[in-house]
């Protein structure tokens, strides 16, 4: 363990060691989920830009660290989680372009201007409340499942803080695909480029990564696969493309 990390932290890299990351030893830890939203954003210049749900602020971090000329703000309901996530931000030196501040993104309008933001992004809660155990770990719980916030929060949140044409972009598991679409169209965010995200050329769809436009007119882009592991269970060639990318300054 890092001497910088507190106890019942840990201390590590991501984008191939350029940035760190705290975390919870035994709370919620990003997973790569998180790595492949980061890499399908799309960020064009002085891109202001909310993270909904940021947790241990990981996709924030790497979204700062592809672009130098972006702002990103992370709210999270946890506090917990905001301090360490500050932390992170503080040790990476972005505390100029990066803030974490505590909120609840049912609460959006006490936190922001409405239109003030070019890109949204976030990995909700997926799970329903009722749909399986519960996690024992707070951290864990309220990442998983849809506790203090749903999907359709989220989404009504974007659409709030979103400029017009702004962009959010999301991860989502593909068997919630038409309740995500349709939360989607009732906040006015109309969903423009879909890739649909599989463990292997044999399994089912896993996740979506999706990207839709406030109040876009209507054309999906439906983008090739993405196959995480190849027949001998090892990563793709075009996985190891997304990490070094993300690696790469």
């Amino acid at each position: 363990m890092s001497s910088l990390a507190y106890e019942g932290e840990t201390l590590d890299d991501i984008a191939g060691g350029r940035l760190k990351v705290f975390q919870k030893a035994r709370g919620y830890r990003f997973s790569l989920d998180a790595l492949l939203l980061s890499h399908f954003v799309s960020l064009r210049p002085a891109d202001n830009i909310l993270e909904l749900g940021t947790g241990s602020g990981v996709i924030s971090l790497i979204l700062a660290g592809r672009r130098e000329d972006v702002r990103i703000t992370g709210i999270d309901v946890q506090e917990e989680m905001v301090e360490m996530a500050g932390r992170s931000v503080a040790l990476n030196g972005l505390g100029e372009r990066m803030e974490v501040r505590p909120g609840d993104v049912r609460d959006v309008k006490a936190l922001f201007q409405p239109r003030s933001f070019d890109v949204v992004v976030a990995n909700p809660p997926y799970r329903k409340i009722n749909s399986g155990r519960i996690n024992p770990v707070k951290e864990k719980a309220l990442a998983r499942h849809e506790i203090l916030a749903t999907t359709a929060d989220f989404l009504q949140a974007a659409a709030y803080v979103l400029k017009s044409a702004g962009r959010v972009c999301l991860i989502y598991p593909a068997t919630r695909m038409a309740e995500l679409f349709s939360s989607m169209r009732v906040a006015r965010i109309e969903p423009k480029k879909l890739r649909i995200v599989y463990s292997r050329a044999s399994a089912l769809g896993k996740f979506l990564l999706v990207e839709g436009i406030m109040e876009g007119g209507e054309e999906l882009e439906v983008l090739p696969p993405l196959f995480i592991y190849d027949d001998k269970g090892e990563y793709t060639e075009e996985m190891a493309d997304i990490f070094r990318e993300l690696s790469s300054p």
